[in-house]
């Protein structure tokens, strides 16, 4: 009996994980629709992150490698992952417009670069370094790019469009370097918690932001990027390489 427990425990965490394509499918939907509102797509990108929070630390604890071998939980989570964390917000970005010429075929030009460049980063076999706790290069965040590029958009119009096209480029490169950032479920001690807190409270700040996403004032926007600061930074300073 516990032997089957363990079993169904294991391979609720891939039905977990594998959840996080449904996110991903209703996001998308709502990118189709004739007027789409970026909150919506955001909010799911949010149950994304959140079910990609959890997964991890209920695989380790529960074992999954051991009573449920058959399925490989990390090809689930890669092909999630590329899908809610790259693919979805890259398409946002374009669809909405908040790229140069988008959305267009010669907005794509800013788009393909991250697109093949997270891809290239996901199949990298040192993509994560989980014994120490670090992403080799930037980890395809492109959730938060996107989200930031919104802002960057709403509050500058066709200014934040060509800094959103720079930062995409800088970023595409980022990823395909060997930097390191820090993976905040596996950042070594004692700073595991501050990171984790501080993405809490900086989640908190962000979902506060939604509702007024397209009039959010300039100094809550400068308060927000406080967190993002701090992590790269100290992504940086400890890295033992």
């Amino acid at each position: 009996m516990p032997a089957r427990s363990s079993c169904a425990r294991a391979y609720a965490v891939h039905l977990l994980t594998a959840s996080g394509v449904l996110a991903a499918f209703l996001a998308a939907a709502e990118l189709v629709q004739a007027a789409p509102d970026e909150r919506v797509v955001f909010a799911w990108l949010v149950v994304a992150v959140l079910i990609d929070a959890v997964d991890g630390p209920l695989a380790r604890a529960w074992h999954v490698k051991r009573f449920a071998p058959q399925i490989d939980g990390r090809t689930i989570d890669d092909v999630v992952d590329y899908l809610t964390f790259t693919f979805v917000p890259l398409l946002l970005m374009w669809r909405m417009g908040w790229v140069p010429f988008g959305p267009g075929l010669a907005g794509v030009v800013w788009i393909a670069p991250a697109l093949v460049a997270s891809l290239l980063g996901f199949a990298h076999v040192d993509a994560k370094d989980e014994a120490a706790g670090y992403f080799r290069g930037f980890p395809s965040y492109w959730n938060i790019a996107a989200f930031y590029a919104g802002l960057a958009f709403y509050g500058l119009g066709e200014t934040g469009r060509w800094l959103n096209g720079a930062a995409l480029l800088a970023l595409a490169a980022l990823t395909v370097s060997p930097v390191r950032f820090l993976y905040p479920n596996l950042a070594p001690r004692p700073w595991k918690l501050p990171v984790l807190i501080g993405a809490a409270a900086w989640l908190a700040i962000l979902l506060g932001m939604l509702p007024i996403y397209r009039h959010v004032p300039a100094w809550l926007v400068a308060v927000s990027l406080v967190y993002p600061a701090f992590y790269a930074t100290l992504s940086v300073l400890i890295d033992p390489q």
